[in-house]
């Protein structure tokens, strides 16, 4: 998942890569066993040269660099979720509490004073030149939260109340996690912020999208329906596919802020192993990690080859977009196209459970 905050571009990237790359040396032999993976990546390079040109939209901006995008993939993520669960779906009005909430968070970062001085990264100075608008919108936002929050609890009193402590404990553990990441707790009562700590910060927006889009729809099934997973011990595989997914999505990320996390000696995984070495290292064994949680998880359910299959192929579309990063990419293709891969990973996971419903 795409780090929230993070307003630089890319410029710079291409010798920075080259830098990573040349002083990575990895074996010539693992590179050839991962020739095949490295040769996908084309067709994501063609589209990282037209996305300018095709896709520098005022509405593709609106949509990529406003964070809605972002409340979308939320959504989506929430009802795979139930699906694979085989829960109802969570009533509109928290899916609007989701959608809005997220896009707040994600905004937060670039809702500050107004900058004169024009900047050559293209989103950031769409935030510059939309200032008047995401204030607006923040402010809108913020008032959907409130409302549809306070109409909420009014309605579901009971089942909120009733929530068995270990849900309560999951959830303030969420938003804490969010709180933390960005340092909103009050100093004097702690001072950590977390998008400073480097390596750790990544795993933070990991758990906290997993946390989202995992633990807070199987609450609200039971606050607004009553109905309780009859083995939640399994929930944990599920919780753990998403953590490592979001958590290398988010690491992706680190590759396109590498020069500003340099400059500012912040030790993130790409600026102290390198490109290659984050790759074999980091990404891969998280990536296998989630794999292992989502056969574990799918086997346990018997989803059958074929949903399995197509719960694979997110991860597998991951490692290659991770493949292709080796060369610089437009700000569009990290807001298109890597976190577009949450959207894929998704629709897989709907279309695994809407195959076993009519053919399996």
């Amino acid at each position: 998942m795409r780090i929230p905050g993070k307003q630089n571009g890319s410029s710079g990237l291409s010798n920075s890569l080259k830098t990573l790359s040349a002083s990575d040396n990895p074996p010539e032999a693992y590179l050839y066993h991962w020739h095949w993976l490295s040769s996908i990546p084309e067709t994501l390079t063609f589209v990282n040269r037209h996305l300018h040109v095709k896709m520098g939209t005022r509405t593709v901006q609106f949509i990529f660099f406003a964070n809605y995008f972002v409340g979308i993939l939320a959504i989506a993520l929430s009802v795979e979720t139930v699906f694979q669960l085989s829960l109802p779906l969570n009533s509109p009005a928290y899916y609007l509490l989701l959608f809005s909430g997220t896009v707040l968070y994600y905004t937060y970062a670039y809702a500050g004073p107004v900058r004169d001085t024009v900047s050559s990264n293209p989103r950031t100075e769409w935030y510059r030149t939309h200032h008047h608008f995401v204030q607006r919108s923040q402010q809108f936002l913020l008032l959907v939260c409130c409302t549809v929050g306070a109409w909420f609890f009014i309605n579901h009193f009971k089942g909120i109340v009733a929530l068995p402590a270990v849900y309560w404990l999951l959830i303030v553990l969420i938003p804490l996690s969010a709180a933390l990441y960005y340092g909103l707790l009050p100093k004097s009562l702690y001072s950590l912020n977390l998008r400073n700590t480097g390596w750790l910060k990544a795993f933070v927006i990991g758990f906290v999208w997993a946390g989202c889009v995992n633990i807070l729809p199987v609450a609200m099934a039971r606050i607004e329906y009553g109905i309780e997973i009859a083995d939640p011990g399994f929930m944990l595989w599920l919780f753990i596919k998403n953590w490592m997914f979001c958590t290398v999505n988010a690491i992706m990320f680190d590759i396109k802020d590498y020069d500003d996390d340099n400059n500012r000696q912040l030790k993130t995984f790409v600026v102290r192993f390198g490109l290659n070495k984050t790759i074999s290292l980091i990404l891969i064994p998280l990536l296998l990690i989630g794999l292992v949680s989502l056969i574990t998880f799918t086997t346990y359910r018997h989803f059958g080859p074929v949903p399995i299959l197509l719960n694979t192929i997110p991860f597998l579309c991951l490692l290659a977009v991770a493949f292709s990063l080796h060369t610089p990419k437009r700000i569009l293709y990290y807001l298109i196209v890597i976190d577009g891969l949450l959207l894929v990973k998704a629709l897989c996971g709907i279309g695994g459970i809407l195959y076993i419903n009519h053919f399996q």
